[in-house]
């Protein structure tokens, strides 16, 4: 008896010696994958892109803003064109009288980008009347003639007084007057002078353009947004950050 009693207690330390020996080298193991883990995520965060990279100056994303905006005219001026150059980047020649389409773009600025609707309005004359599409919820206008006809730039003034009458005659409704085809120089019948002088008459500006050539396509509507704009603040780089659906 004594000599197991002696063998156990010498067998007993053998067996925890290793458990602990083991414990004591995973202790330090772990410890160090630990360090390496954190100094990887470390080098992962410096190397990646702050939100000032992503967002622009202070970090701030462009604001995303809706807007709509109609075209309006006589008939044959080119409303389609001017619309379908703008947005699909692409001039159509053949004439197709339209009864009204939609077209869709994001105009992008420094600070906002505007999810744009362009309502292609049918053609109008002094008896026309809006649609309810070109006048509810709408923005701007485009008040569009052709600079080789003399008749659809004398049709502005009745095209005007209408959208004035739909929009309870505020002096307040954002217009920009376009005149088209200036490629068409042969066929002039109106000088950009007159039309820059009617502009002036109705404190709205003016803008020449040409789908085919790409004359001033995208300022046109441009031109419209930075208008609609003024009083927002959108477009003001000392604006407070923010974001707007509207």
């Amino acid at each position: 008896r004594s000599r197991a009693r002696r063998k156990d207690q010498h067998q007993c330390p053998r067996r925890a010696s290793p458990a602990v020996s083991v414990a004591r080298r995973r202790e330090p193991t772990f410890f160090c994958c630990g360090d390496a883990k954190r100094d990887a995520l470390r080098d992962q965060r410096s190397s990646s892109p702050s939100m000032a990279a992503l967002g622009g100056a202070g970090g701030t994303p462009p604001l995303n803003v809706q807007r709509k905006v109609a075209v309006l005219g006589y008939r044959a001026v080119g409303k389609t064109s001017l619309a379908t150059h703008f947005v699909k980047g692409r001039f159509v020649d053949e004439y197709d009288p339209t009864i009204e389409n939609t077209f869709a773009k994001k105009i992008r600025f420094k600070r906002a980008h505007f999810a744009t609707e362009i309502i292609d309005a049918a053609g109008m004359d002094e008896y026309s009347r809006l649609s309810r599409n070109a006048s509810v919820g709408v923005h701007g206008y485009l008040l569009v003639y052709s600079s080789t006809s003399r008749s659809s730039f004398e049709k502005i003034r009745f095209i005007n007084d209408a959208v004035l009458r739909v929009q309870g005659q505020s002096p307040g409704v954002v217009r920009v007057l376009v005149a088209t085809m200036a490629d068409l120089r042969g066929q002039r019948q109106v000088e950009a002078d007159e039309g820059r002088a009617l502009a002036d008459r109705m404190h709205i500006p003016f803008v020449e353009c040409s789908a085919k050539e790409n004359l001033n396509v995208a300022e046109v509507f441009t031109t419209l947004i930075k208008e609609i704009e003024k009083d927002t603040g959108f477009l003001d780089d000392q604006a407070q950050p923010g974001c707007a659906i509207l």
